[in-house]
């Protein structure tokens, strides 16, 4: 057995856990609880057996001998090599948080991160192929680089599930601008979803899609499409969903309600979160990234897309940590930034590659 097929073990593991949290969150069944929490472990242990077995198979490709041959065959050098990790890393950060707070609710909010980033594996049709190092990336900074910015983006994206939780949890009107917000970003998640498998259905089941075809592809069943009618009906339809999220969004706050989670964890989580990703993401995604490119391209920062939204990102989760403790912003205002700021993580490591050129497009591949 090879590192490709425990990635797809792990990868299975995650969707059915995910499917269990959500059910567990909806029925409150112990049993469904235990069973999701199990899952979700042996996954992650088949996942780092994976990530270990594909090192020692880059390194064997790579050839290169001593410490720096295995610093430089991390397999974190593509798009698909990070999805993995990012995802890796987003199941360690929420254990931790689960097995700390003792309540597994976490795990219908967090997990969907990591079915989403499963998901987009498969329709994009990206290579898991070991490929050699582009010259760029021959460097010992790139373990420490891009080690800690995926986990901070795990923390992040914790710190979203939570932030999204607490504002579910304390709003009741639906003219608050707390309940509108989660509700449109929620039924924005949503329809994101929607659009991605229509798309894996019309391109890549029908074969009309090739491998890193997600470019092309992207939204191309629905708002790219180039008939004026399917981009309408699309529109619609989004709009439908979300004002149908709107609607019937109390049905998701009693629900949180009967876990006895009181705001204050969740508060305190999305805190904490921020507080260990945000030097983190400082140290390693800003300041070690600033090192390597100067040594990879002659300079400290170029403005590059990805460098512009990685600073956008950083400005997002300085602001939240500075709101709070200086000015002691808690509660709702608190919880839309730890929203908003994972946005921008996604645009940074995603929207960048797919939207965007630059010094960083070999991460596409």
């Amino acid at each position: 057995m090879d590192s490709s097929q425990l990635f797809g073990i792990a990868t299975v593991l995650y969707i059915v856990a995910m499917m269990l949290y959500i059910t567990y969150l909806m029925t409150k069944s112990e049993g469904v609880g235990k069973a999701a929490t199990t899952i979700t472990v042996v996954g992650f242990v088949s996942q780092s057996i994976a990530f270990i077995m594909r090192w020692l198979e880059f390194h064997q490709l790579q050839g290169i001998p001593g410490i720096n041959g295995w610093i430089r065959s991390v397999p974190l050098t593509n798009l698909y090599e990070s999805l993995i990790f990012f995802v890796w890393s987003l199941i360690l950060v929420y254990l931790i948080v689960e097995f700390k707070y003792k309540t597994r609710s976490f795990g219908a909010f967090v997990t969907p991160m990591a079915g989403l980033a499963l998901a987009f594996i498969e329709m994009s049709g990206m290579s898991s192929d070991l490929q050699p190092l582009v010259p760029a990336l021959q460097s010992n900074w790139l373990l420490v680089h891009v080690f800690m910015s995926f986990i901070a983006y795990a923390t992040f994206a914790v710190a979203f599930g939570t932030g999204l939780m607490y504002l579910i949890s304390t709003t009741e009107k639906k003219t608050d601008w707390a309940y509108i917000f989660w509700t449109s970003m929620l039924g924005i998640f949503l329809v994101i979803l929607g659009a991605m498998g229509i798309d894996f259905l019309k391109f890549k089941l029908a074969g009309q899609g090739g491998q890193f075809a997600v470019k092309s592809v992207l939204f191309k069943a629905t708002f790219r499409s180039g008939s004026p009618g399917v981009v309408f009906a699309s529109i619609a339809a989004s709009v439908a969903l979300i004002f149908g999220v709107w609607n019937f969004g109390g049905a998701m706050r009693r629900i949180l309600e009967s876990f006895d989670l009181s705001p204050e964890i969740l508060d305190e989580v999305t805190y904490k979160s921020i507080a260990v990703g945000f030097p983190i993401f400082t140290l390693g995604g800003l300041i070690f990234g600033a090192i390597w490119a100067d040594q990879a391209w002659g300079v400290y920062w170029s403005w590059d897309p990805k460098e512009t939204w990685s600073l956008i990102t950083w400005f997002f989760y300085a602001f939240f940590l500075h709101s709070r403790l200086m000015r002691g912003w808690r509660g709702q205002k608190a919880a839309a930034v730890a929203v908003l700021g994972f946005v921008a993580v996604i645009f940074t490591y995603l929207g960048v590659n797919l939207l965007l050129s630059g010094l960083h497009a070999y991460g596409s591949q």
